[in-house]
């Protein structure tokens, strides 16, 4: 019970003063989901005031209650369990119901209510209404509720006319339209026909993309008979708008220029809404604003056909920091990743620019450390410019790193034996953004060099000599996918092909005599990669994404074989997604831990350190976002996994794969990226790999968002 002291002056305690604050009362707590509120009152004199006294007000609030059922009557073309599955917030209680049903929410009823009709009317019972519905008593802890409907007869369209339109002729408008004479009459499809389609192949949308930015449509019913209904569609279509004036605001670390050279609508060219989409798009792929508060405004200048857009931007943390330590074999590993997503290089020796460091210019610097001590070392750094020169879009990025792993001990230790392997390497990379077949694509290219040198290492093709792998990548990928964290369309793909020169090809040597410094000198392979991943929309805010990997490697020559390096180690996180110190590619694969998904028959020890030379991947998660904001979005996912490794193309057998399901979370953060942690059962066992190579959880820190994982 809760008490409320009413005091008010000159107030006279009556009847309609009681009924008034009782009606109060109730209507709010019914709303909350109290429907059986008891209020009372007691008066008693205020010893402050002649003739006044002091009104208490006692409510019982009760408790919730649930739906226990819901039932209809005067519907015939439709089940009461069809209708009750069109009341979306307002559920019937159930025993398969495993969380069982909500509490009763009168505001979120009276929703449901209009959510009702509409449904019955998209079905074509245009008359349908609600004739009255009561909220009863059922028990002292449920309600029931009962919907007195009037159907009406089933509608269809008739006759579908043009008018007001001059720049499209009736036929092209009605082919865009699609619908038919006959078909069931739908106000919700002709509506988003005309102006709704979220794939932009609506009527408003021609026009919009056509620089008619004050079109409008306003469709008539002009004829009911019988069941059938005319429809003429009238149409304004206005002047054709030029894009004029582009300019960007809220934009407070990042420069103009950074923002308006990814900006789709040009200065001269006709407006068009899909243009201004893609921009925000394009912003938020940034990854330094807030791609939920990116908004663009259209000022129309009516008196030349000028329009100028506005967009208004929010920027958002995106510097990520990597910080974490661990225990294995012995001893701690220390890691420490810095990444500077919106650096400024030409500010580095301005000191004045320097909050905390120089911002603005949209470029990427990352460094990151990793050691033990004297046994493991890593360090790598990498840059990139996305805009070379800042006047067209070819990307420019470079990147060198240092691994070093050994046994603690020197070269002429009296302890015993050094073992030790150094791998070093730079790359360079240049990337355009094409317009055909769509300007979703992009085209880059990487060479790198990289050395190899190893003392008394073990588990390689040779134990002691310095190897050097000279490659040229090709990369053509596609990116469509509307959100960079948490994409709800589109779809990504990336097809890669990284090469050497065929040394055995060209040179003179005896491969059959020749020793391991001369083997090894020059590794040489064909590499081939391919991965797409595909996002939809289901029901509300599911969505799903399914994913396809697959990637071979390659030799020239029989005699030389498969390189040392190179290779696909797939199972585990793969946060890396490159293992510097073993040059091989790191595929995550949930279930299973790292590298523990080997070819059948391999030497298990080899297998896991080097890797293998084939591998495929598929994977399909559905997932529910449960934050979306600026400072996190987080979302929990389930999933299932297939994947496996192959040593020859002639063992090759895509269907032949190592399962997994799931379920886990994923949260982003802007300053640690993607973090994650799952749960997966592996429903194969791994012969020879510790455990069978199985691994239910898995957790990611500062995990890629795209890429080859």
């Amino acid at each position: 019970m809760e008490k409320l002291n009413a005091k008010a002056t000159k107030t006279i305690i009556n009847d309609n003063l009681y009924n008034t604050t009782t009606s109060t009362i109730k209507k709010y707590l019914l709303e909350k989901g109290y429907f059986f509120t008891a209020v009372t009152y007691k008066t008693k004199v205020d010893p402050n005031q002649e003739n006044h006294v002091i009104l208490e007000v006692n409510v019982e609030k009760g408790r919730k209650v649930k739906v226990h059922e819901i039932n209809f009557t005067g519907n015939q073309a439709f089940s009461d369990a069809k209708l009750r599955k069109f009341l979306k917030k307002t559920k019937q209680q159930a025993f398969y119901k495993i969380f069982g049903s909500g509490k009763f929410n009168k505001e979120k009823y009276e929703e449901d209510k209009k959510t009702l009709i509409a449904k019955m009317q998209d079905k074509g019972y245009r008359d349908a209404v609600i004739l009255k519905d009561s909220v009863y008593q059922y028990s002292d802890k449920a309600v029931g509720i009962k919907l007195d409907l009037f159907e009406g007869p089933k509608y269809y369209f008739g006759n579908i006319t043009f008018a007001g339109n001059a720049k499209y002729a009736g036929k092209d408008l009605g082919r865009i339209l699609g619908l038919e004479k006959g078909e069931v009459f739908s106000e919700e499809k002709l509506e988003k026909k005309l102006r709704g389609s979220p794939n932009s192949d609506d009527v408003s949308s021609l026009y919009l993309n056509d620089g008619y930015l004050t079109f409008n449509v306003d469709p008539v019913q002009t004829k009911i008979y019988s069941d059938t209904v005319d429809v003429e569609v009238r149409i304004y279509e206005g002047p054709q708008y030029t894009n004029n004036r582009i300019t960007v605001k809220g934009n407070t670390i990042t420069n103009d220029r950074v923002v308006l050279r990814d900006v789709r609508t040009k200065p001269g060219d006709k407006f068009s809404k899909d243009l201004l989409i893609r921009t925000v798009r394009e912003i938020g792929q940034m990854g330094n604003f807030d791609e939920s508060k990116t908004v663009p405004t259209p000022k129309p200048n009516p008196a030349d056909g000028t329009v100028d857009i506005e967009y208004a931007v929010e920027e958002k943390p995106s510097d990520q920091i990597e910080l974490s330590g661990g225990f294995g074999g012995g001893n701690i590993i220390g890691t420490l990743g810095l990444t500077f997503n919106n650096f400024s290089l030409k500010n580095l020796f301005n000191g004045s620019a320097y909050k905390p460091l120089p911002k603005g210019d949209g470029q990427k610097l990352s460094l990151r450390g990793q050691t033990n001590g004297k046994y493991y070392q890593s360090y790598s750094f990498s840059f990139s410019e996305p805009w070379l020169g800042g006047k067209k879009p070819v990307s420019f990025g470079v990147s060198a790193f240092t691994s070093l792993q050994s046994n603690g001990l020197k070269e002429n230790d009296s302890r015993g034996q050094q073992q030790r392997i150094r791998l070093n390497g730079v790359t360079v990379s240049l990337g355009r953004k094409l317009n055909f077949p769509d300007n979703y694509f992009q085209l880059s290219h990487a060479l790198s060099f990289q050395q190899y040198v190893l003392n008394n290492y073990s588990g390689y093709k040779f134990s002691t000599g310095t190897s050097y792998n000279i490659s040229l990548a090709q990369e053509l990928s596609r990116d469509s996918r509307d959100s960079p964290i948490f994409p709800t369309g589109g779809s990504f793909f990336k097809f890669t092909i990284q090469a050497t020169p065929p040394y055995s090809l060209l040179n003179k040597l005896n491969y059959a005599t020749a020793s391991d410094k001369e083997f090894y000198k020059f590794t040489e392979y064909h590499k081939w990669k391919f991965e797409s991943q595909w996002f939809h929309r289901l029901a509300g805010k599911f969505v799903v994404k399914a994913q396809a990997q697959f990637g071979f490697l390659g030799s020239y020559n029989k005699a030389v074989g498969d390189p040392a390096f190179e290779r696909f180690k797939l199972g585990g996180d793969g946060m890396q997604g490159f293992d510097f110190l073993q040059g091989s590619e790191l595929i995550a694969m949930r279930g299973y831990s790292n590298s523990a998904v080997i070819p059948n028959g391999s030497n298990v020890r080899i297998a896991q350190q080097s890797g293998s030379p084939i591998f495929t991947k598929y994977m399909l998660e559905l997932r529910y976002p449960v934050i979306a904001s600026q400072s996190a979005t987080a979302f929990l996912v389930a999933f299932a996994e297939g994947g496996n490794t192959w040593n020859k193309f002639s063992e090759y057998n895509p269907f032949n794969v190592r399962r997994s399901a799931g379920f886990g979370a994923k949260i982003f953060l802007p300053i640690f990226g993607l973090l994650g942690i799952d749960y997966a059962i592996p429903f194969d066992k791994i012969p020879g790999v510790e455990n069978g190579g199985k691994q239910n959880f898995t957790f990611s820190i500062a995990q890629q968002l795209g890429g080859f994982n």
